[in-house]
């Protein structure tokens, strides 16, 4: 699954607040003691600091590497996308705006071994990918430095996924970072909703999926944009730290070109009573007993 290369220079990293996966005792203590900054929500640890420009090496639970710099990293939103998509071992993937490639990475290290385009606008993201694409030794993942804008580009693969995940970015207003990689990952700068649906919607085959996060205040936006896209929400999740908390996360999933009928799945929890990160979260993590990528069915 091969597209043309762009020489693109604004990117789409993930979050600032990253998780160091496999490190349970930063990753307990941040959860008892922090949250991100201003939300309220649950608290999503940091990895430790990262020097600008300078990869660092993260470790999935079986061992796939991802790449982080100061400016691409990911947190656990992006961790929650990957496993609510429920991908199988060989359908054919996408994940659009990839950043460092964790979602890509993430599904690989679980047992996806399906052709598998990871898109990103960045150049430095995308070379962050590729070296931990190369060095997992996961050439089913090809990573492609281009504009998910750009139709022209993406329709050399028209039509033959099966899913499309993407971490869009969250915001459509309010003060920019000065750094031009956080302002585009956070603000709808180079990427809207109705971008990546339109992108989605040209990827998929017919009743393909498109797997998104998002914050719960932009809930509407997201169903809007998939419905005017032809794209059918059908599956909806809310994450919260604990039942008594307000969401802080809001996993949706559309498919193309099907009926109506929306089914909310039970809010995820992400920690127990005591601070500590529930079982769920620990699957995800990698710490406790997950199941890998669901096999083709017969």
């Amino acid at each position: 699954m091969e597209i043309p290369e762009t020489n693109q220079t604004a990117g789409k990293p993930a979050p600032e607040h990253a998780i160091a996966p496999g490190a349970a005792p930063v990753l307990d203590d941040a959860l008892r003691t922090g949250a991100a900054p201003g939300s309220g929500h649950a608290p999503i640890p940091e990895t430790a600091s990262v020097p600008d420009d300078v990869p660092q090496r993260e470790t999935l639970a079986n061992g796939t590497p991802v790449y982080i710099t100061k400016s691409h990293r990911f947190g656990q939103d992006a961790l929650l996308l990957a496993h609510f998509c429920g991908v199988r071992s060989r359908e054919t993937v996408c994940d659009l705006g990839c950043g460092c490639g964790v979602i890509a990475l993430r599904w690989h290290d679980r047992g996806h071994r399906g052709p598998c385009l990871a898109v990103e606008l960045s150049p430095g993201a995308a070379a962050l990918a590729r070296r931990a694409a190369g060095e997992a030794g996961a050439a089913h993942i090809t990573v492609q430095n281009c504009d998910l804008r750009d139709a022209k580009t993406l329709r050399p693969c028209a039509q033959t996924c099966s899913l499309v995940a993407c971490n869009p970015p969250y915001f459509t207003g309010g003060i920019l970072s000065p750094d031009p990689a956080r302002a585009a990952a956070r603000h709808t700068l180079s990427c809207t909703m109705e971008d990546v649906c339109a992108a989605a919607f040209l990827l998929l085959r017919d009743g393909g999926r498109l797997c998104v996060c998002q914050r719960p205040e932009r809930l509407a936006d997201v169903l809007c944009a998939m419905r005017a896209a032809r794209i059918e929400p059908k599956r909806l999740q809310l994450v919260a730290a604990r039942p008594e908390k307000a969401p802080w996360l809001v996993l949706i999933e559309g498919q193309k070109n099907r009926a109506p009928g929306l089914r909310v799945l039970p809010t995820f929890i992400t920690t127990r009573a005591d601070g500590t990160p529930s079982r769920k979260m620990l699957e995800i993590y990698g710490q406790a007993q997950e199941r890998a990528c669901q096999p083709e069915a017969e």
